[in-house]
C-alpha cells in the first residue's frame, strides 16, 4: 500500500501528516490552526485533523482565491 493510499482511508490526521496531505509546512498547519482556519479535533492532548476539516480547508483557499481574482 502506498503511502499517499494510506493516507487517504485515515480517519484522522496528525497535523505534521495533514501538512503532508495539503503540500504545506508542518509550522503553516499550526499556524493555520491557531488562526482558526485549519479545524481540529482534541483527544487528550492530541490535536488531530479530520478529512472533512482538510476538505473545508480547501474550500476556504478557494473562496479566498475566487474572492481576490
Amino acid at each position: 500500500m502506498s503511502t499517499a493510499t494510506a493516507l487517504a482511508e485515515q480517519l484522522l490526521y496528525r497535523p505534521e501528516e495533514a501538512a503532508k496531505a495539503l503540500r504545506i509546512g508542518r509550522s503553516m498547519v499550526y499556524e493555520e490552526i491557531r488562526l482558526g482556519r485549519l479545524q481540529t479535533v482534541r483527544i487528550g492532548r492530541r490535536r488531530l485533523v479530520p478529512p472533512e476539516y482538510i476538505a473545508k480547508y480547501v474550500e476556504l483557499l478557494k473562496r479566498e482565491a475566487e474572492a481576490t481574482a
